[in-house]
């Protein structure tokens, strides 16, 4: 099925792009966030003068507002395969990890075992990385240092019964391998113990299908997919139910609110119900019922790269007889590479890039997307002057 991206559709949806003090400029700081969709603006809005009182009371201002807050639960647990009570809200992924990692802390024994990665942020390394002070192991599995990539082959070499927890990412900040999620977490279980999957780099592509990965916990950040700064968190209810409450000792008996040391920031939380909005809003025809469907990582990324300032999005007609193989392809839109081996980053050079296939383009390593041909990829946009 051949669907094509109304792409003044999806640039109309972020109020950002008609603002006149914006207009005329590139902003290339992608990784640090995204604009924030209409949707979550006009709900953030609405909360802040309808419904700002304290929520899930009997009044309306006060019931509406904590409806709201649970639509977004709702409607975004469901979006990524997972039970509501499995998804809360903190004040970032980095907090959110921290909080988690305390409560490993008082659940895990002294001489357990913690496996982390040298390809994750800090954010999913650094918590972790800590527990040694409580007597806990920690073990690191190493990328490959001519590709930058993590291995099986490594990782099955220091499992064993002792480990208690592996904590690696979906998708690389740095080199953007797309880590095999559903293997990593099956191989763990194979020996007890749970993982942790951070998908701050990975969601802004597409909303995981959480439920399939089969990980035990999974982290993105909302303000990184077009919504409001707040790190969404999924814990699965029978790791959940083990950890060692974080919260205030009245709400210990609440599986979302276990992992949630401080109030939650209401009005934010019920503003993420914009992000299920903009999803069903349906930028891509065959996408509209939401983004669990095989298309769901195109999509997402076809949109995101329709919402920057700084290139318009084409289309391929039909795969190219001489496009390579997907996992052959270059992957920069937004922190992606493929699993070829290739020189870092760095040694890139600053205004072109050559594909395994020989095409190449005149565009910043910055933000670049070289298309594999699939009849869902789109090709490598033409940058348009930044003046």
């Amino acid at each position: 099925m051949t669907a094509k991206l109304d792409v003044d559709f999806v640039r109309s949806q972020f109020p950002a792009f008609s603002e006149p003090s914006l207009q005329g400029q590139a902003f290339f700081e992608n990784a640090g966030g995204s604009y924030t969709c209409r949707q979550v603006i006009d709900r953030l809005h609405r909360f802040y003068t309808e419904r700002k009182v304290q929520p899930y009371g009997r009044y309306a201002a006060s019931a509406a507002g904590g409806a709201e807050m649970d639509e977004a639960r709702a409607r975004l647990a469901a979006l990524m395969n997972v039970e509501t009570d499995e998804l809360s809200f903190g004040p970032s992924t980095s907090q959110n990890t921290y909080v988690l990692a305390q409560a490993f802390a008082d659940t895990l024994s002294p001489g357990d075992a913690v496996i982390v990665t040298d390809q994750d942020h800090e954010a999913n390394s650094g918590a972790w990385r800590r527990l040694e002070n409580r007597g806990m192991e920690i073990r690191e599995w190493r990328i490959n240092p001519e590709s930058g990539q993590l291995e099986l082959d490594s990782l099955a070499a220091i499992l064993d019964d002792k480990v208690k927890l592996v904590c690696f990412p979906h998708c690389s900040n740095v080199v953007g391998q797309e880590n095999p999620v559903a293997q990593i977490a099956a191989m763990a279980h194979d020996v007890g113990a749970v993982t942790c999957c951070d998908g701050v780099s990975y969601a802004p592509h597409g909303l995981p299908d959480v439920g399939a990965l089969g990980t035990d916990i999974y982290l993105f950040s909302s303000y990184k997919t077009y919504g409001p700064h707040q790190g969404i968190m999924v814990v699965r209810r029978a790791l959940a139910d083990r950890l060692v409450n974080q919260a205030h000792f009245f709400n210990a008996d609440v599986r979302y609110k276990r992992l949630t040391p401080a109030g939650p920031d209401h009005a934010q939380i019920a503003a993420c119900a914009g992000m299920a909005d903009y999803i069903d809003a349906g930028p891509l025809p065959h996408c509209s019922a939401g983004m669990r469907t095989g298309c769901s990582r195109h999509c997402w990324t076809i949109s995101a790269a329709a919402t920057t300032p700084v290139f318009s999005a084409a289309r391929n007609s039909a795969p190219r007889p001489d496009a390579c193989p997907p996992s052959r392809c270059i992957r920069q839109s937004r922190l992606r590479r493929s699993r070829s081996r290739l020189p870092s980053m760095a040694s890139w050079p600053a205004r072109g890039i050559s594909t395994p296939c020989g095409r190449s383009g005149r565009w910043a390593a910055i933000r670049m997307q070289v298309c594999c041909g699939s009849a869902l990829c789109i090709t490598p946009p033409t940058p348009r002057s930044s003046s």
